[in-house]
């Protein structure tokens, strides 16, 4: 009877194991034959990490290779997740393929002429909130508030915060005058380069 049981709890031990592991098992126990019945015993199984296999391969993985006991495990593969689907190209109305089509001369400029001028707002937005945090700045001494005369540690967070938020803005103005010296340059003649 301890040999049933001691079975048994080897068997939860095997369902949790692979519960954890997302595997599927199907255990069939003959519930004539008893484990101390070795002739009718099937092949030792071994759990090398998260793979079952009859055979552990080598010295290196039968070190992390355990012995299962317990009946016949059987493992069902999964669904197989899908690979990147086939992407078809987009043909546009001339026929001719998306990826190849030039844009017009006109369009393009059209195109860069709305970029600059999205950006330049962009930078005269970031330009307005530098000077704001500037003047709040203070020079590294911003005026403190009635909590903070009590609370320095929240004087010392604005701060902080302050000096973070002036950073970021100068790396923006930055980054926006990168990318407008960038576009070309307005040609009001319509001579090409």
């Amino acid at each position: 009877m301890t040999s049933l049981l001691r079975h048994r709890f080897s068997l939860d031990r095997v369902l949790r194991d692979a519960l954890l592991l997302g595997v599927s098992l199907v255990i069939s126990i003959p519930l004539t034959t008893l484990p101390a019945n070795a002739a009718s015993e099937p092949q030792r199984i071994y759990r090398c990490g998260n793979v079952y296999t009859n055979q552990p391969d080598s010295a290196a993985n039968s070190v992390n290779c355990k012995p299962m006991t317990g009946g016949v495990v059987t493992v069902i593969e999964g669904t197989r997740v899908q690979g990147s689907q086939v992407v078809t190209p987009t043909v546009n109305a001339g026929g001719a393929n998306a990826g190849t089509s030039k844009v017009d001369h006109a369009e393009q400029r059209q195109r860069d002429a709305q970029a600059q001028t999205v950006l330049q707002a962009e930078l005269q937005k970031a330009q307005k909130q530098y000077a704001e945090l500037l003047r709040e700045w203070n020079n590294g001494e911003p005026e403190r508030r009635a909590d903070e005369f009590r609370q320095p540690q929240k004087y010392q967070d604005r701060v902080a915060q302050l000096r973070g938020a002036l950073q970021r803005t100068e790396a923006d103005i930055a980054g926006l005058q990168r990318e407008l010296s960038r576009l070309p340059a307005a040609n009001p003649t319509g001579a090409k380069p």
